[in-house]
């Protein structure tokens, strides 16, 4: 054995011509692989006591969850009955404030309330509103005001329903309704008209 600087003893095989601070390195990182193998290697009589930690968490981690679902099984369902449900909405529930596929609306007079002033398509950001005004004559009136729109198309393929058109609207003619099966293989037929927009006469009635 040979004495070196720290109280420390080498080994005679080991190389003694290394300077004071390399061999005091040299022994610091000995030491520490000894205590990284002695937390690492399970002793003769089982785990290291940081294996058997994992361990415990991991169980403990996999009961609380399973706590979470059986606590779950037996709280009443909140899903929906869509679209197997009842109702012209098949079950589907939705909150006042929904923005749906757009409606035109009529006045108390059976009229239609869009008056063709753009100010809708001026205000849409996505640029998917399309109008061609016509004007009313005496012989046949569509609005109460001079003109109408004689074509009102919204394409969904580019709608963000943000609501936009609804708030420019001066005459609260366009609105959002509650429709949400726009779903379809045929981009074309996202491209809605007038026509499939405008509330029937008959809607008037019923309310």
């Amino acid at each position: 054995m040979l004495l070196i600087p720290g109280g420390q003893k080498a080994d005679e095989g080991e190389d003694t011509d290394l300077s004071g601070d390399a061999l005091k390195a040299k022994l610091r990182r000995k030491k520490k692989s000894s205590t990284d193998e002695r937390l690492i290697t399970p002793t003769a009589s089982g785990p290291s006591y940081t294996v058997s930690m994992s361990i415990v968490r991991n169980v403990t981690a996999i009961a609380k969850g399973m706590s979470i679902t059986f606590g779950e099984i037996f709280q009443p369902i909140q899903t929906e009955n869509y679209p197997d449900g009842k109702g012209p909405m098949k079950g589907a529930k939705f909150q006042p404030r929904f923005r749906g596929a757009h409606q035109l609306q009529r006045d108390e007079n059976g009229l239609e309330k869009c008056v063709a002033c753009y100010l809708c398509a001026a205000a849409c950001p996505s640029n998917c509103i399309y109008i061609e005004a016509a004007d009313n004559t005496s012989e046949v009136r569509i609005s109460s005001s001079e003109r109408y729109a004689k074509v009102y198309n919204i394409d969904y393929n580019r709608c963000i329903f943000c609501g936009y058109c609804v708030e420019a609207c001066p005459t609260d003619a366009i609105t959002h309704g509650h429709g949400f099966e726009l779903a379809t293989l045929n981009a074309t037929n996202l491209v809605m008209h007038k026509d499939q927009m405008l509330v029937p006469v008959e809607a008037l009635t019923a309310k």
